[in-house]
Order: C-alpha cells, then sequence, then structure tokens
C-alpha cells in the first residue's frame, strides 16, 4: 500500500516542505535478506529523491528477492500487486519449531526427524491445489484493529479461522535429511510459515523456514529486478529513475480497451461511457489516440467506469 509521508507540526508555522521530487513509475527491486519491505522501499525512495511511494505487499525480513515498488502516481495501482499470484523459492528445516514460523523466531520444540520420502511426498500431496491454511499469530492481519504479530509479541493467541488458499504448483528441489527445498506457486493469501508448520506437524517432527526467496509476482520475474547495491552504484537519482517502468507497464497484465478522444474526454470527466469491446468484463486499462494510456476503468455490460485515471486526452487540434 502506499506510504506518502505525513505532515507534522505546529500548525500556525510554516509547514515543512515535503522532500522529493514528483516521480512516477515502478521500480522492481531484488530485496536483501535481513531488510523489512519498509526499509527497502525508505531507502530506494531517498535514493531515488522521490516524494510518494509505496510497495506492493510486504516481505518477511529473512525473504529475498521480488518487491514491486510504485512511485507517484503509480502507487494508486499498488493495491493490484496485492492479490497477485506468486512464485517462491523456499527451504525449509525440520526438527525445530519456532514462535514465528522462520529461523527468526525463538525456539519452542525439538523433535528427530524420522520420515522417509514416501511420508514426505504423501504428506507433500495434501498442499497442493485449493486448501484450507491457518494464517500464522506473527502476520499484519488484524483482530480488533490490532496486528497479530502485534498479540504475539505479548505472548497471546488467539484463534483464527482458516483461509481457503491455492497451491498452483509445488516441486521438491532437493531433500537431504532435515532440509527440503521447494518452488511453488500460490495465490494471494498463503504463508509459507504456515506451510513449514502444517508439514512438520503432518511428519511429526515440526518445521520453520530458513530461507525464503520470492521470484515471480504475477507476470514480473526477479531476473528483471535491480539491487539496492546496484542502485547505489548509480551516481544520481536521475540515472536511478532511468529504470523505472511506466504505470502502464505495471497494469500490462489486464485487457485494453481503447475509446476515441471525444469519449476518453467524458471517462476523464468520471462519467460512466459505453465502448465496444471484445473484453471481458472487469477490471480493464483504457487509452485512446490523443491521450495513449489513461488509467484502470470497470467494465460490464458494455459499459466503463472510470476508477483510477493517470493521464488526459489532449485536446483535439484545430
Amino acid at each position: 500500500m502506499p506510504h506518502p509521508e505525513s505532515q507534522s507540526g505546529d500548525s500556525a508555522g510554516p509547514k515543512p516542505r515535503r522532500r522529493g521530487v514528483n516521480v512516477d513509475g515502478m521500480l522492481l527491486l531484488d530485496k536483501p535478506d535481513g531488510m523489512t519491505s519498509n526499509q527497502a522501499l525508505q531507502i530506494t525512495k531517498r535514493l531515488l529523491n522521490a516524494r510518494k511511494a509505496g510497495h506492493t505487499g510486504s516481505l518477511d525480513p529473512i525473504a529475498t528477492g521480488l518487491l514491486p515498488l510504485c512511485f507517484g502516481e503509480t502507487t494508486r495501482a499498488a493495491g493490484l500487486f496485492l492479490g497477485a499470484d506468486k512464485t517462491y523459492r523456499v527451504r525449509i528445516r525440520f526438527g525445530l519449531d519456532t514462535d514465528t514460523g522462520d529461523r527468526e523466531g525463538k525456539a519452542l520444540r525439538e523433535s528427530p526427524v524420522a520420515f522417509t520420502e514416501q511420508q514426505l511426498f504423501d504428506a507433500l500431496q495434501q498442499f497442493r491445489g485449493r486448501i484450507k491454511q491457518i494464517p500464522p499469530m506473527f502476520s499484519a492481519l488484524k483482530r480488533d484493529g490490532r496486528p497479530l504479530y502485534k498479540l504475539a509479541r505479548k505472548g497471546i493467541s488467539v484463534e483464527r479461522e482458516a483461509r481457503e488458499v491455492t497451491v498452483y504448483n509445488l516441486t521438491v528441489e532437493k531433500w537431504r535429511g532435515d532440509l527440503l527445498d521447494l518452488t511453488l506457486s500460490c495465490s494471494r493469501g498463503f504463508y509459507l510459515r504456515a506451510l513449514a508448520r502444517d508439514l512438520g506437524e503432518a511428519l511429526g517432527c515440526g518445521a520453520h523456514v530458513s530461507e525464503l526467496r520470492r521470484t515471480a509476482v504475477g507476470d514480473f520475474s526477479v531476473q528483471d529486478a535491480v539491487s539496492v547495491a546496484q542502485l547505489e552504484a548509480l551516481d544520481a537519482p536521475a540515472g536511478r529513475r532511468r529504470l523505472l517502468l511506466p504505470t502502464e507497464r505495471a497494469v500490462a497484465h489486464l485487457p485494453e480497451v481503447g475509446v476515441p478522444d471525444n469519449i476518453a474526454a467524458l471517462l476523464c470527466r468520471g462519467r460512466p461511457v459505453r465502448v465496444e469491446s471484445a473484453a471481458e468484463d472487469g477490471l480493464v486499462r483504457v487509452s485512446s489516440p490523443g491521450g495513449g494510456f489513461l488509467g484502470l476503468a470497470d467494465l460490464a455490460g458494455g459499459k466503463i467506469t472510470p476508477r483510477r485515471l493517470f493521464h488526459r486526452p489532449r485536446p483535439p487540434r484545430r
């Protein structure tokens, strides 16, 4: 979600100037281990000297990999990525449960690791397809307005309702004793730490996530991402900003609906308009000859209603 800087200070005095310049676009960042998503966002924001920025869904501090960051007007599209499918590489260590479900947590219980290969593959089968999963206590989900992780830090555990999630692909890459390497693609709301917890329980030995890397979000791949070190190696913010993807590229996975400039002008005034389009009903990106990419709209029954508009069409020449 976007994290615009807040204003503070005495209302009677002059308001402090907001730092940075207006920068629009998306940056694909390869987040390093040990850094929170917000720390990565703030560092990148400083390196680009950008005024407004937001991430598209956080990664755990131990996780590395793809973290799409949005700047300026593109932050208005950041919410689209919260529901995107994601792909990970994860290493699970058996024989130890932790309170967080990963290597940074406090050890809770150690158990011998004594399952067979067949037992492992049988256990993994129950985590493929549409499944029910109970979110971990150490998560940003809220109970009565309070994040669960704040309760968990106080030693408080509350009942969580199981949620339906989907695992599209789950492949064993390597298994050696107490370590298991997996690749998997999953839907929104899936927790790798919950997978480790449940798999360890199914095999009777406990487990936690020891390494995690996100390799894809929707149509974006970590292979196209840049690291913080690569950004720092560039001389100036202007050079770093050349790595930004335009807003239109951030929503390129949505079907496109083209409209004439006169219809685009009505749309940009907030009016629903009728269009002829072969696209299926749902969220679409809208463009016009004079304005190019305009923004996002909802298509239903041959009518589009503006949702997020970024540009206005240029008036026709007389």
